[in-house]
């Protein structure tokens, strides 16, 4: 091989290190500091609610969820109400419910509605996420008191 090829080679080798250098630094700096919020939706606020008129949103019917709630883990009996969706949980700070889970992800799991009917996704998290003992892969399906699993923490949709 003449050297101007080995010269070629090795800056290559050399180029494509760096990538992955700082990649790896990339993804330790977001697991570790949370993703960043852009200022479309954070810190804007919102109008107040006219007096003397209540929201006009419909009463919820029986049977429907309206809030999801941490049943077991660190974070036990926060809750959010369903009215906020999609809403993600996670170990970053854009998440609606911010788990102090080991083995949850900066944004682990989402539930989201879609016609009458609630869904969990996992995020590409590491540890995944569950709904009993199943780990689940796709947007699934759950229902007013099933039990999702993320890490040490079970959260449920509640009424």
């Amino acid at each position: 091989m003449s050297e101007l090829t080995l010269f070629l080679i090795r800056v290559a080798y050399l180029a494509i290190l760096w990538i992955f250098v700082l990649a790896a630094l990339s993804v330790i700096r977001s697991d570790m500091f949370g993703a960043r919020v852009t200022n479309a939706s954070a810190g804007q606020p919102t109008a107040p609610p006219a007096r003397g008129k209540a929201p006009a949103a419909r009463a919820p019917r029986r049977g429907v969820p309206t809030h999801v709630a941490v049943t077991t883990g660190s974070n036990a009996g926060v809750t959010v109400p369903l009215s906020q969706a999609p809403i993600v949980i996670g170990r970053g700070s854009d998440a609606a419910i911010i788990l102090d889970d080991d083995y949850a992800s900066t944004r682990h799991a989402r539930i989201a509605v879609s016609g009458d009917q609630w869904f969990v996704e996992d995020l590409g998290s590491t540890n995944g996420t569950y709904i009993g003992s199943v780990r689940i892969n796709q947007p699934t399906a759950i229902s007013l008191g099933t039990q999702v699993r993320i890490g040490k923490t079970i959260l449920e949709l509640r009424k």
